[in-house]
């Protein structure tokens, strides 16, 4: 399969790591659509290809709430008329909660359910659509791969929402993978750590450790996600990083920071 013929779906294009991917993505010859909730930052992402060598038409822009069955729906099929197939999604999109944490006894069962619909029902809604297509699709197969976040294996302070959906990203992740073997889809994921974006800004400030103190933590360049995205991407279907972490080497993660 030629560059040219590879199509790559990412969800939340229209900032931080999808926007670093999708660029990365079409730097690299991929047809790319971009998914995300405003026209505008989406229509800002293409804007920013002017230094990339483009062809026409490698770049769409598809305004889409990953919540909704019916844009999921009209987003793979529009994918679908255009392209003909579907090689890649980066099920990407995603959100930390209200102001940035609440304590768990004040949170609402509204606030939950927002984190939850996008985190988790909105990557299963992608990652199905994709994996449909995917399996009937000629030359078969393709590849998922999924946002999961550090706090999918630990959690920060007041983050529950957050860190349930991304725990859960992890078993949505193994059973993709198990259940795409027999048509040719692999699924893996990457756990990415204080990623230099408009979410992560605060970091810079001083966040809340779990020792209830407030620390300034490192941060990495989004460049070295996108580019450990495109790797995953470019690998042979015979071959799969089920999980890799990705994060700003001085972050307390590791031992006691």
């Amino acid at each position: 399969m030629t560059d040219q013929s590879r199509v790559a779906v990412v969800t939340g294009a229209g900032s931080g790591i999808g926007r670093s991917v999708a660029l990365a993505l079409a730097g690299a010859g991929w047809r790319v659509a971009l998914a995300g909730r405003r026209p505008g930052p989406l229509a800002e992402t293409v804007s920013l290809t002017e230094t990339v060598s483009l062809t026409d038409g490698q770049l769409r822009c598809v305004p889409t709430d990953v919540t909704s069955p019916a844009d999921v729906t009209t987003l793979f099929e529009e994918v679908h008329r255009h392209w003909g197939r579907v090689d890649l999604l980066f099920n990407n999109a995603g959100v930390f909660g209200p102001g940035g944490g609440v304590r768990f006894e004040d949170l609402s069962p509204e606030d939950w359910r927002a984190v939850v619909d996008v985190n988790l029902t909105g990557a299963f809604l992608c990652a199905q659509a994709a994996f449909r297509l995917m399996r009937d699709q000629s030359p078969r197969g393709g590849r998922i791969i999924n946002n999961g976040s550090l706090s999918a294996q630990v959690p920060r302070p007041h983050s529950a929402p957050y860190t349930a959906t991304k725990h859960a990203i992890t078993g949505l992740t193994k059973s993709i993978s198990l259940d795409g073997r027999a048509y040719g889809i692999a699924c893996g994921q990457i756990d990415i750590g204080n990623a230099a974006t408009e979410m992560t800004a605060p970091m810079a400030q001083g966040v809340v450790q779990a020792n209830g103190s407030r620390a300034v933590e490192p941060l990495m360049d989004v460049a070295d996600v996108a580019r450990t995205v495109l790797h995953m991407a470019e690998l042979p279907l015979e071959a799969n990083v089920q999980f890799v972490t990705v994060m700003a080497t001085g972050m307390p993660f590791i031992g006691r920071g």
